[in-house]
């Protein structure tokens, strides 16, 4: 049994896609993050644009 766990330490059969689970686990955390983070900015600016034209006034021009 001790013999079977110090081959499994000793290998690195599979490590690359450890590594890649990894790598995509940070970035789509830091995606979310930064969703997360801009989301008050966007909604704030949508509600802004919104005001903005709905106040226009609208014409028949001939």
């Amino acid at each position: 049994m001790l013999k079977l766990i110090r081959k499994f330490v000793a290998s690195d059969v599979g490590a690359i896609t450890v590594d890649w689970v990894l790598l995509t686990a940070a970035v789509v955390g830091l995606a979310g993050a930064s969703a997360a983070l801009v989301n008050d900015g966007v909604v704030s600016a949508a509600a802004h644009i919104e005001d903005g034209v709905t106040a226009q006034k609208v014409g028949a021009i001939y």
